[in-house]
Formats: C-alpha cells, structure tokens, sequence
C-alpha cells in the first residue's frame, strides 16, 4: 500500500499550526491506533519538519498527554456553561448528562486509547484528579442547595450517583443505548434517589473531615 504523500506546507499561526498537529494525532489515532502515532508520522501528514513537531511538543507522550487534555478541557467547558444556564437543577442534571453521553459516544474511543497508555495517563494524573474534584465540588454544592441535605449525606450520595452516569457512558460507547434515552434513565434515577433522600431524614452518612 502506498504511503499518502505530504502535505503541502502552508504557514500558520503558531496556535492553528499547534491545533493542526493535535487533529492530525486525533486522526492517526481514530483511524489507526495509538500506535500509528510518531513524531516523524505527524510531521510527514501534516507536511511539516519533525523538528518543527518538536519545537511544540518534547515528547510523543507530552503530545499525547495535551491532546487528551484538549478533549478533557473541552467537556469540562462545555459542561460547565450548560449546568451555569440551566434553569432548574433537574435541568443542569438532564444538560450535563447528555453532554457527557454525546462525548462519550462521538469522542470516547479516542479518549479511552489515549488513557490506555501508562506513560499518558502517569503525565495526565494531577490534571485528572482536580477535575475530579472540581466537578464532584460542583455536583454537591448543586445537591445541597436543592435539596438541603447534610454535607455528609449529599457527598455520600453524589459519589454513588456519579457511577450511574458512568455506567450510562459505557452502554452508550458500546452501542446498547442511544443518548436521550440514558439521558432519561439518568434523570429519573438520580432525581429519584436525591428526593427519596430529602425526605428520609433518618438516613446517616460517616462523618467527613474538613470541606
């Protein structure tokens, strides 16, 4: 089979020639595998020098380490701005929730071959645990201003309801269900879970440090 020949090089702006060698990446990974991904590849399809590919990236792992922070970033903002214009807080659950799905099923191959390279997921690690954070933040500060429950409780139960979302994405990613539907199934778990607990007020959850 015959190797696609160069692109013809074009100059670009430091930040669009930056983006052209993550789409490049996203490509070849997508289409090939991580595998297929080389310094020396990028700059061949993209029709530039492989030290320029250098010049914005050490390492194949740093490359690969910031094309999965760009897809990370992107949902995260993407989220955010969703759950800052909902109207209500079963609207912030239901917009978030289906932002996520779409992500996993247009994007989550991608993401899932990225996170399947140690030496990625080992740069990405700081990066991934204060989103986590921030998020789950987010979630219980949401949870409690709803439904006015203990902050023991509502960490406890956001924790536990995130893996449903979770779970969603799997079974959308694998095909076994389409995304308004998950959606759905999501919002009336979660809805239905968080109200049954505002109004069992007998519920307890263990104590919790500092928030």
């Amino acid at each position: 089979m015959t190797a696609p020949a160069p692109r013809k090089r074009t100059r670009l702006s430091p930040a669009a020639r930056r983006e052209q060698i993550l789409d490049e990446a996203s490509r070849l990974v997508l289409d090939e595998g991580l595998h297929a991904v080389s310094m020396e590849r990028l700059a061949r399809d993209v029709g530039i020098s492989k030290g320029l590919v250098y010049n914005y990236f050490p390492t194949r792992d740093a490359l690969l380490a910031e094309l999965l922070r760009r897809e990370q970033t992107e949902l995260r903002d993407r989220g955010m701005a969703e759950a800052l214009a909902a109207g209500s807080f079963a609207d912030m659950i239901r917009q978030t929730t289906r932002l996520y799905l779409e992500q996993t099923r247009d994007r989550g191959a991608l993401i899932a071959a990225l996170l399947s390279d140690p030496s990625v997921a080992r740069l990405m690690e700081d990066d991934n645990r204060a989103d986590r954070e921030r998020t789950f933040r987010y979630c219980v500060q949401a949870t409690r201003r709803e439904y006015d429950l203990p902050l023991p409780l509502a960490i406890a139960a956001v924790d536990m309801l995130m893996a449903i979302t979770g779970r969603a994405g799997r079974q959308v990613a694998e095909g076994q269900m389409d995304v308004g539907p998950a959606t759905e199934i999501c919002l009336e778990l979660i809805l239905g879970a968080l109200g049954g607990l505002s109004r069992d007020r007998e519920i307890k959850a263990p104590a919790i440090g500092d928030w």
